[in-house]
């Protein structure tokens, strides 16, 4: 094959790659239509917390089995050592054992003397053995019990959870089906639905995950920021105030990573709004911080909104994105001796106060 028909074939390639998921555009959206494509993205991904949730029961039924089935054993077990622990109490409550030790002290020279001793040793290191394995095994099956009843916790809670995540997939399916029936146009807003669900599973996933892992990355460099950036740390007595400016995080994160080169982070009046376009995505974010104790102390990032081209996703894409990705700042990365108090953000500035702790 020739070099001008090696190109050839190339540009054709890429061009079946690039019109695969091309984003449906409405030429002239409705807000009827605009609802019906966020409830359809709505199904797709509460369809998948459904599936998550799903896999998430049937790992706490095999491991509430199991802990079952454990439980059973040590009882049985509980069981046999309680006998033996019994007979051990009773030898020592009946005198048995002291007059064991009156036959060593009435030994009638020091080899028997010493014969004996051992054998009483060893037979006292014996009882103490078979009473600390009992009480071992008492705890062991104690935390068992209390594991069981909390894996039927979660159990209940992932159930209910599960019932809940079906009802809302009925209501929006209910709701498309309706919409769609209404609709001048069934069949093109049919395909619609149809192109948009693939774009955002093909294309949208992968770009939004992308676009947040890089974020969690560049947050990990934050605390070194600060610290070059002169007049950002005020101390006051045991306090310590952080002040970010907004302009200088958009050109923090822009250093750190090029896909920030298209987005815009704002800081509003208690919410922080990140919006950008790359290519035919468009994303929203809004979101705000809070100081967070446990399982450490942090200011950690929550999702309020998130927009993709227009449509809002529902609260289980939102929830995903704080799980799989952590957008927070750890104080104690900047200061080991400090821990964060309060946080807010106003026009144009993130603000974070820290205290003095020796703890």
């Amino acid at each position: 094959m020739n070099k001008p028909i090696k190109c050839c074939t190339l540009l054709i390639i890429i061009m079946m790659l690039t019109s695969t998921y091309v984003c449906p555009i409405l030429a002239a959206p409705s807000q009827e239509a605009n609802q019906i494509l966020q409830d359809s993205l709505s199904i797709i991904e509460i369809d998948h917390e459904i599936e998550r949730i799903s896999q998430e029961q049937e790992a706490l039924i095999q491991r509430q089995q199991e802990l079952r089935s454990n439980l059973i054993t040590q009882q049985e077990q509980m069981t046999l050592q309680r006998n033996r622990a019994g007979s051990v109490l009773r030898s020592y409550y009946m005198g048995e054992r002291d007059k064991l030790l009156s036959v060593v002290l009435g030994a009638k020279n020091l080899k028997q003397l010493l014969s004996l001793y051992d054998y009483y040793l060893l037979l006292i290191s014996h009882d103490q053995d078979v009473l600390q394995e009992y009480e071992s095994n008492v705890q062991t099956m104690r935390k068992t019990e209390q594991q069981v009843t909390q894996a039927s916790l979660e159990l209940e809670t992932v159930k209910t959870s599960l019932l809940e995540q079906r009802k809302r997939i009925v209501m929006l399916q209910s709701r498309v089906n309706e919409g769609v029936s209404a609709s001048k146009d069934p069949d093109t807003l049919r395909k619609l639905i149809s192109e948009m669900t693939a774009y955002w599973e093909n294309v949208g996933v992968y770009e939004v995950n992308r676009h947040f892992k890089a974020l969690a990355q560049a947050m990990q460099d934050l605390p070194q920021f600060i610290q070059q950036q002169q007049g950002a740390m005020i101390t006051n007595g045991k306090t310590i105030t952080i002040n970010i400016r907004e302009e200088d995080f958009n050109r923090f994160l822009k250093s750190e990573n090029e896909l920030f080169n298209h987005f815009n982070f704002s800081f509003k009046q208690d919410r922080i709004v990140v919006e950008g376009q790359q290519g035919t995505m468009k994303l929203k974010v809004e979101g705000h911080y809070t100081v967070e104790n446990e399982p450490q102390n942090a200011i950690l990032f929550h999702v309020d909104h998130l927009v993709f081209n227009g449509l809002e996703l529902p609260d289980t894409t939102r929830n995903k994105l704080e799980k799989d990705f952590d957008l927070g700042f750890y104080p104690q990365q900047l200061i080991s001796y400090v821990k964060a108090t309060e946080v807010h953000t106003i026009a144009g500035v993130l603000e974070v106060k820290l205290e003095l702790s020796l703890k």
